[in-house]
């Protein structure tokens, strides 16, 4: 079982998005009440569950790519780059309706795009499907992760597929 996708981890039996074993970098837990991001000096901020609306993107390296899914050079190249910068967690939040980002530290390895776009694809699945609390189980989360990770689909379609299939029917 793995405990890991892309920037997404699981520490101590919580699931983190962002490398939380770096004192002074920011990352997002996933708790039973919602995202809470944790930044130095400060208690951090919590995005309730019920807030968040329509899909989730990350980026890696830049806030706001010009173009492109959003890798930057901090995730993709070896040496000096990799490890250095910002992953980035984008969503709309509902009231008031605002655009919201959440700031991570990256890992100091490389996160591969199948990771990413995995697990983009598993967070926007959860607001679509308005499961988003099944986010906050460890457990379950672990099982999901399990499943997905292994996984190298080739399509968008097969992207989703993978995800509703790792999330299982409605309800259960």
């Amino acid at each position: 079982m793995t405990d890991m996708l892309g920037p997404l981890e699981r520490i101590d039996g919580r699931w983190v998005l962002g490398d939380a074993r770096r004192p002074d970098g920011p990352w997002v837990e996933f708790r039973a009440e919602g995202l809470h991001q944790h930044e130095r000096d400060t208690e951090g901020l919590l995005v309730p569950w019920s807030r968040i609306m329509l899909g989730m993107r990350v980026t890696l390296g830049v806030k706001y790519p010009h173009r492109g899914n959003g890798f930057g050079l901090s995730n993709a190249l070896p040496g000096p780059w990799k490890g250095h910068g910002h992953g980035y967690l984008h969503m709309t939040l509902r009231h008031p309706y605002e655009d919201s980002t959440l700031r991570f530290a990256l890992h100091s390895g490389l996160y591969s795009p199948t990771e990413v776009v995995l697990l983009e694809e598993l967070l926007s699945h959860a607001v679509r499907e308005k499961r988003l609390p099944r986010l906050a189980d460890p457990d379950e989360l672990a099982r999901v992760v399990a499943y997905l990770a292994p996984l190298r689909p080739r399509t968008f379609k097969a992207y989703s597929r993978a995800v509703t299939e790792a999330f299982g029917p409605p309800g259960g």
